[in-house]
């Protein structure tokens, strides 16, 4: 993934953001959203293109394009800075490979422990019984 080229390739829009803000934040647009079409990229390889695609597909538009905002502060520059960053985050973290599983098995101290729990709280249940009259 060639970051610097990836950059170049998104696409900025400012925005009205909204909340809270008095008279100035009817004239600002602080508000920053950055559209990244995956699919015409040209920074990322097929095989990433793909696994990004697959891990990120609730975040897509239909036209593969992932859209996200940033209106933090109120700076319009520290909200794109902060945008990219968010985008590069996701981008690496969707081209993260989990490591496989390895099975396991329960140990014998944690089966004694388990059954000993279970005993303990079957006798506390047992005595919330009405008392029987041996």
């Amino acid at each position: 993934m060639d970051k610097e080229l990836l950059i170049q390739e998104l696409k900025f829009k400012a925005v009205r953001s909204s909340g809270a803000g008095g008279q100035h934040v009817n004239k600002v647009s602080s508000k920053v959203a950055v559209y990244f079409n995956i699919g015409k990229s040209n920074s990322l390889t097929d095989q990433e293109k793909s696994l990004i695609l697959k891990k990120l597909s609730h975040k897509l538009t239909k036209e593969k394009v992932l859209v996200l905002w940033s209106e933090e502060t109120r700076s319009q520059h520290k909200n794109k800075e902060r945008v990219i960053e968010k985008l590069l985050e996701m981008l690496e973290a969707g081209l993260r490979k989990p490591k496989p599983r390895r099975k396991t098995r329960p140990t014998r101290a944690s089966k004694e422990k388990r059954l000993r729990q279970k005993k303990q709280l079957a006798q506390k249940k047992a005595y919330r019984g009405k008392p029987s009259m041996d």
